[in-house]
């Protein structure tokens, strides 16, 4: 049964996914929740020793689509331990190519470029829509970054009519047949006719409405209350306009996009700021708090703003030095980024498979995780995921006390499960085994169950969204307390 709280929690991630179709847009939902909880925005390019300070809250951004929050304890030293929680912000989908524009028999199409491993058949013959980013030039010669989010259908791939193809394998080529139409051609003469009469400008690129449709580049003109010409690049991805819903007979599944993984960067974005929310509860903390929510994990992390990225050891070890006011300025900090990350601990926030009742036989007899019974963690014997037994047990005495904590009855347990695939079968990767490498502080890989990985629409269950909140809550809450007693070098 699903009690008032976990659905009220649910509708409050529903309403996050649906305002973050793209990387840029979750990590804008991230920072209006971190501000909203008196976290202070820092930047990179900033010296941080006269700004970071014991019991601040403080976040940094890269690229848009990476952020990273954290709090520090009022008993925090140079080395001391910092407990972490690592999600990703972006999933499969399709992104506006550089030079989109095509026409064919009549149609204004839009070429698009899969971005991940996208179950892509999925995205055929539902109602899409654009979002992204677009760079701006301002009157004063400057250029900035602009969020859209368009929200009305205005793109779609269309199926071939079962009449002219009866095979049952539902088989397209990616480049010629997965290409959205977005109007006629018929409509579009007029308009193209009069901006070709308009102002030409010299300059290094073709004209955007020379590489992309017109009615494109009208349409984000618009949203944005700019003038088309200003418009000087975007990135731009595509999503369904179906809003994040749940179902089920009594509500118990979420029919969503993205749930992987925003659904894990809500968790963890939440529980940062929940476990914050006593006047107090940073007053005998001495470690750091920290959620990263990266990109590009589903591309292999190895750009600027992944999690394979310099980012967070970077921002560990500017952490790591921090000094506490009184202190000697001769104070030896030469080992304290070792010292911390000695005693640190990574959970890697990443959705897993549930089991799925259709194909029960792609799973490993006694590892079928559940919908609605609580996290997953993730096992591999070849280090595919991070996970071993101290972190287990860590874990397991995270939930524990999150249950000590509950004045609920039975509730407030925060039940959790273990994965590994079968032996014929090759699993998913992650951002643990690379960040535990890059780090070399203990890691656990977990998630919550979901089906239809990957596809434009998928399923998870109502209840877990509370679940993995009220586990990563008490792991932040927790984790000083019980780390020294499961310390295994």
């Amino acid at each position: 049964m699903i009690t008032a709280d976990e659905r009220a929690r649910a509708e409050d991630f529903l309403s996050f996914v649906n305002a973050s179709p793209t990387p840029f847009h979750a990590v804008a939902s991230a920072v209006k929740r971190f501000t909203d909880a008196g976290f202070k925005e820092i930047k990179e390019k900033d010296c941080w020793s006269d700004v970071c300070k014991p019991g601040g809250k403080y976040y940094v951004t890269r690229n848009d689509s990476t952020i990273i929050a954290f709090a520090v304890g009022n008993k925090w030293k140079p080395g001391n331990s910092i407990a972490m929680i690592g999600a990703h912000t972006d999933s499969p989908c399709l992104r506006i190519k550089p030079v989109s524009k095509r026409t064919n028999e009549g149609f204004l199409q839009i070429a698009v470029e899969p971005y991940g491993g996208g179950i892509w058949h999925t995205w055929f013959d539902r109602d899409l829509s654009i979002a992204g980013r677009v760079i701006v030039k301002q009157e004063d010669g400057t250029f900035c970054s602009k969020l859209v989010h368009v929200e009305k259908p205005i793109l779609r791939i269309p199926t071939l009519a079962i009449h002219l193809d009866r095979t049952e394998d539902f088989a397209f080529n990616k480049e010629t047949q997965l290409l959205p139409i977005c109007g006629m051609v018929a409509a579009e003469l007029s308009k193209t006719s009069e901006s070709e009469s308009e102002n030409e400008s010299v300059t290094p690129f073709k004209k955007m409405t020379e590489r992309h449709h017109p009615c494109l580049i009208e349409l984000l003109s618009t949203e944005l209350s700019v003038k088309a010409d200003d418009i000087i690049d975007f990135e731009m991805l595509l999503y369904d306009t179906q809003k994040s819903c749940l179902g089920g007979m009594k509500d118990q599944f979420i029919f969503s996009p993205r749930l992987d993984n925003l659904n894990s960067s809500f968790c963890a974005t939440v529980a940062l700021v929940e476990s914050l929310a006593s006047p107090s509860a940073l007053e005998n903390e001495s470690a750091i708090r920290l959620v990263s929510l990266f990109d590009h994990e589903e591309i292999g992390s190895r750009t600027a703003q992944g999690a394979d990225s310099n980012m967070l050891p970077a921002i560990i070890r500017r952490l790591s030095v921090l000094r506490v006011a009184g202190k000697s300025e001769n104070e030896d900090l030469s080992t304290a980024y070792e010292q911390s990350l000695a005693t640190s601990f990574l959970v890697s926030a990443d959705m897993a498979h549930a089991v799925n009742p259709n194909y029960a036989y792609k799973y490993e007899s006694e590892h079928k995780p559940e919908i609605n019974r609580g996290p997953v963690i993730k096992i591999n014997a070849n280090a595919r995921y991070a996970t071993n037994s101290p972190g287990i047990v860590l874990m397991h005495e995270v939930a524990r006390a999150a249950v000590a904590k509950s004045d609920v009855s039975s509730d407030s347990i925060v039940p959790m499960q273990l994965l590994v695939v079968r032996n014929d079968s090759s699993c998913g990767s992650t951002i643990g085994p690379m960040l535990s490498a890059a780090l070399g502080s203990r890691t656990l890989d977990l998630g919550s169950p979901q089906l239809s990985m990957h596809s434009i629409r998928e399923t998870g269950g109502t209840k877990d969204v509370a679940l993995a909140t009220r586990l990563f809550t008490s792991f932040f809450e927790n984790y000083t307390a019980l780390a020294p007693k499961i310390l295994i070098d």
